[in-house]
């Protein structure tokens, strides 16, 4: 997941740098674009079949826990979890969802100059304007969670006392004494079933901007 995580972290960066230059960087814009579907479905199908703190299962809350958990925010006191907490669960729901309508809004977007998806052709220049108008919101809205998921971050860091950034990078998280019977029960999946799921995810994306779909 620390691979997955820093990859699509740094295509993003890439998708917003060469959106707002334009011109030659267009065509690797949507090189970029293919990019990020490919994560996004390998990692709605490791939320499903992934190692344990993946799974969606493991930290998709109800409502009354989310608020449960944001009331304890507002204390100077920890509030570790081996995984996700409840907010942060959410927060990777609402990060792929945008992902998602960005890259795949993009598919049918065009620029009225010299770019447009690989999918446009197949549907009416004015829907084809309506999705590049939602490619141009979202990417207002996905800039927004950014900045809250940084925000998160760095306030349980310097008032949480908690390095989420430091577990990223080292894959080791430190927890207290109490979490620790549920940290020795987490199960984490083989590497080659994310390296299945990831060719999987390729090849879907690769079927749909190729139109090989429409062949079959």
């Amino acid at each position: 997941m620390r691979l997955f995580h820093w990859s699509l972290a740094l295509v993003v960066a890439f998708q917003f740098f060469s959106g707002n230059v334009g011109g030659n960087l267009m065509r690797w814009h949507m090189l970029g674009g293919y990019t990020i579907l490919v994560l996004v479905l390998f990692r709605l199908a490791w939320g499903v079949g992934g190692s344990t703190t993946a799974r969606f299962s493991s930290f998709l809350a109800g409502p009354r826990a989310a608020l449960a958990f944001a009331r304890r925010l507002l204390s100077r006191a920890p509030a570790p979890y081996a995984g996700h907490n409840p907010l942060g669960g959410w927060m990777v729901v609402a990060l792929l969802v945008a992902l998602a309508l960005q890259a795949g809004s993009g598919l049918f977007a065009n620029d009225d100059i010299a770019t447009e998806g690989p999918l446009a052709a197949l549907v009416s220049k004015a829907t084809s304007d309506r999705l590049t108008a939602v490619h141009h919101w979202t990417h207002k809205g996905l800039l927004a969670l950014i900045a809250l998921h940084l925000g998160a971050v760095l306030y349980h860091w310097r008032v949480k006392k908690e390095n989420l950034v430091g577990a990223m990078f080292t894959g080791v998280k430190r927890l207290p004494a109490e979490l620790a019977q549920e940290s020795a029960a987490l199960r984490f999946a083989s590497p080659w079933r994310a390296l299945a799921l990831l060719v999987v995810a390729a090849l879907l994306v690769w079927l749909l901007v190729s139109k090989t779909f429409l062949k079959l």
